[in-house]
């Protein structure tokens, strides 16, 4: 690194079920890396939670299909060290070859974008606590919250936001008196929606129209994760998306529309990632003015009420009456070429590369105002 650029540390793969949708936001963060400024440091976490060194040019190289895109198997094995070894850097990163160290290499931030567990659940976040990183995106207890939709919906409901119907079913619940939990969802009607808690990219998510093929989708659901929760389905409902930027002052962009034309009949992930024709975005959504303004205006109390910070794209429903419910809040939402976080942003008016970068500032800010707080008497 020179003396004029700071090194971001860019981790992505991971073990979850998103692990491919993450090499390809790496791959658009990186390329959308203002080089003047910064240095990408990459480090991609395998299957089995290897951390494996990157070489930009082999990311660079990756054709962007969820289905073929794969880590450098071949990196050397590193990882983080507990603290850093320098005042002047947050970071180091170690090279290992056997119980040797071989390289040490420093970084001053991170950009974690691990879609899903073990990644954009608190979990990595916290690491970086630990390390006195800065890091890219909410913080841990935010993360956690947003990646849980149990947790989200309390948390949203109890700030007087409104959110769809659900019933929440365990795997023991399930497993001891299948018909009970089945009829608890009763109260829901038909359609709805059967999702694994923790889980991103519609994973495990099935449209479910009677009683009888609820047992299907909610084992497919618990592939996924031992909670599952069971959404009501809005009828004549509008999906609508915004992305939300900054911390103590967030800003919404222009809001936009999924419109699914895949024969999932909902945005599936192969309606997002395999199908090309299987989903459309209209930015920016055929709204109203006031409709438009209201929309934000959740956006940013969700944002808030859950204590995000830097980055999240909020998912709405708008009804026919003009209702609006929060979805979901996606603390590290999809970063690839055709997602709708930096769309929308980009619809709004701030570049890739500008986002990026005002993304690691916030995070900067962010880091440095924490440091300043006591923690001892």
């Amino acid at each position: 690194m020179t003396a004029d650029k700071q090194t971001i540390l860019v981790l992505f793969g991971g073990r979850s079920a998103e692990h491919e949708i993450s090499i390809l936001s790496a791959q658009f963060i990186v390329a959308s890396l203002d080089r003047e400024r910064f240095e990408p440091l990459l480090v991609g976490i395998d299957r089995e939670g290897r951390w494996r060194r990157q070489d930009v040019n082999y990311l660079a190289s990756l054709t962007p299909s969820a289905q073929n895109i794969k880590l450098d198997e071949e990196g050397a094995l590193v990882m983080m060290a507990p603290m850093p070894t320098s005042s002047s850097r947050a970071g180091l990163l170690l090279t290992i070859e056997g119980d040797r160290v071989v390289q040490r290499e420093p970084f001053d931030a991170a950009f974690p974008v691990l879609h899903g567990p073990m990644g954009e659940d608190g979990t990595v976040q916290g690491l970086f606590e630990l390390a006195s990183v800065p890091y890219v995106g909410c913080g841990v207890a935010a993360s956690a919250a947003t990646m849980d939709k149990v947790l989200l919906k309390q948390v949203l409901a109890q700030s007087g936001i409104p959110v769809v119907l659900q019933q929440v079913l365990s795997r023991s619940d399930y497993e001891r008196d299948a018909g009970s939990c089945i009829d608890r969802c009763k109260v829901l009607g038909f359609p709805v929606y059967v999702k694994p808690a923790n889980m991103g990219s519609s994973l495990g998510i099935s449209k479910v129209d009677s009683r009888d093929a609820l047992p299907r989708a909610i084992d497919k659901a618990l592939k996924y994760d031992d909670k599952i929760v069971i959404e009501q389905g809005l009828s004549n409902s509008r999906e609508i998306e915004v992305s939300v930027l900054g911390n103590e002052d967030p800003i919404a962009s222009v809001p936009g529309e999924i419109c699914v034309e895949h024969a999932d009949g909902f945005y599936s992930y192969a309606a997002k990632y395999i199908d090309a024709d299987g989903a459309r975005l209209e930015v920016p959504a055929n709204l109203s003015e006031q409709q438009m303004q209201a929309v934000k205006e959740v956006a940013i109390d969700a944002f808030v009420a859950l204590g995000c910070s830097g980055m999240g794209r909020v998912d709405l429903f708008l009804t026919a009456g003009g209702d609006i419910f929060i979805n979901e809040i996606n603390a590290i939402p999809g970063f690839t070429a055709i997602s709708m976080y930096p769309q929308l942003i980009a619809a709004s008016g701030i570049t890739a590369g500008e986002l990026v970068t005002q993304l690691i500032d916030l995070a900067l800010s962010r880091h440095l105002r924490r440091a300043a707080l006591k923690t001892r008497r």
